[in-house]
């Protein structure tokens, strides 16, 4: 209980001064010091959880988001899907070439790079090993800036080599290591592709890795596509690869692309034309609604922190009956009562919301401390979850409040 010297320190006209209330709220605090910091833990614990809830959405978010522009947000790729469901016309397949590609580069603006992508799947003997099923991809040498491609050893064929004709080829890093041991060790060596000698200048990965769901495998070699049209006899490739110089233009290039692509071909063959910003948009959407799961579970925590926070000042107006009607005796008025009580309840939550911030922003920084990784830390959700905190005190301790603030004086005075 408060020391009389302050619950007397009152304006006579009824209203409390904000310094008063200060006071007295303190002291009511000092003198439960287990009650305050059993009761504040609760809301600790909750605003940590929002801090941290908010924390790993971002860093999830972030991670994901990362992953999708590595793969390229400014790439556009088209590829042939068959025959309209809705024509009766059985006619050969109508696939892509590399004179459509042309097209598009001139006459769709802001193309940067392109690249056609022709599938071929064959048997051979890489290194010392059995003969097995290898992917050979022939590419243009800016497939390596559209696809993002890294080059982890030697390097990437260039125009001069795709011109000459030159027999040269890249492996993947899986591949090189396993048939020579090392990515060192593959280059220079040779691989035959139906019979023809290919010198391999490089290994390559995918900026992210893609779990096998684009065009490269585990097991794949990339070549000349001016090489690989001579060696197949045919025109087909099995994509285009296109990257814009502005991605906010992607949409309306699709369109064009689509556009250029049906233009030049059979009108009961179909194209896919495709991009990663709907991908972009529906990853976006999902961290959006994992982030508002997650908030859910932390509102719970906060919201029976906040139940906690009420009981204990119910229980407190129950013992400080007797307090009150002395208060009111001397002139304290309903609100001034009401003030002192709702304050309390306030600077309890206010002082877990404050000990679960600092928890919540120092769990991420030291991560970030210790093991040197970058974890985002959101400034707007400290200041949201304190903000949350008193107005959790305010919704939890206003009930409380006002029953206090509405005792009758005479019954207060006779309770023991």
């Amino acid at each position: 209980m408060p020391a009389p010297s302050t619950l007397s320190r009152l304006d006579l006209s009824g209203a409390l001064v904000w310094r008063e209330i200060l006071a007295m709220g303190i002291d009511s605090l000092r003198a439960d010091k287990l009650r305050a910091v059993m009761t504040a833990l609760g809301m600790a614990v909750g605003t940590a959880a929002l801090i941290l809830v908010v924390t790993v959405a971002l860093t999830g978010k972030r991670y994901v988001l990362t992953q999708i522009e590595n793969v390229g947000t400014n790439v556009i790729w088209a590829e042939y899907s068959g025959i309209s469901s809705a024509s009766s016309n059985v006619a050969a397949a109508d696939y892509l070439t590399a004179k459509d590609m042309t097209a598009v580069e001139q006459q769709v603006p802001g193309v940067k790079e392109a690249s056609p992508v022709m599938n071929m799947q064959q048997r051979m003997v890489v290194g010392s090993g059995k003969e097995q099923d290898i992917l050979v991809l022939g590419v243009d040498p800016q497939y390596q800036q559209v696809r993002r491609i890294i080059a982890s050893a030697g390097r990437f064929f260039d125009q001069s080599d795709s011109q000459s004709g030159n027999k040269v080829a890249l492996i993947t890093e899986s591949l090189a290591r396993r048939q020579f041991g090392s990515l060192d060790l593959a280059l220079g060596q040779t691989i035959k592709i139906q019979e023809v000698p290919f010198v391999i200048i490089g290994t390559f990965r995918e900026s992210v890795d893609t779990l096998g769901r684009s065009e490269i495998e585990d097991d794949t070699v990339l070549i000349p596509y001016s090489v690989a049209r001579s060696m197949s006899g045919t025109p087909a490739v099995n994509q285009i690869y296109f990257s814009m110089f502005d991605a906010a233009g992607i949409p309306a290039a699709t369109e064009k692309i689509q556009a250029v692509i049906a233009a030049r071909h059979r009108p009961e063959s179909v194209y896919n034309v495709n991009n990663m910003t709907e991908v972009l948009r529906l990853a976006n959407k999902t961290a959006n609604a994992f982030t508002s799961v997650l908030l859910l579970f932390a509102a719970v925590t906060l919201v029976a922190a906040g139940i906690g926070i009420m009981n204990i000042m119910m229980a407190t107006v129950h013992t400080r009956i007797h307090e009150i009607g002395v208060r009111k005796a001397v002139g304290a008025t309903r609100r001034a009562i009401l003030l002192q009580f709702l304050f309390e309840a306030v600077l309890i939550a206010l002082l877990g919301g404050t000990v679960g911030t600092l928890i919540g922003v120092g769990i991420p920084v030291s991560i970030q401390i210790f093991t040197n990784h970058h974890v985002p830390v959101s400034s707007l959700s400290a200041v949201i979850a304190l903000t949350v905190s008193c107005a959790v005190g305010i919704g939890f301790g206003i009930t409380p409040a006002n029953t206090a603030a509405r005792l009758d004086p005479v019954e207060c005075l006779r309770h023991e």
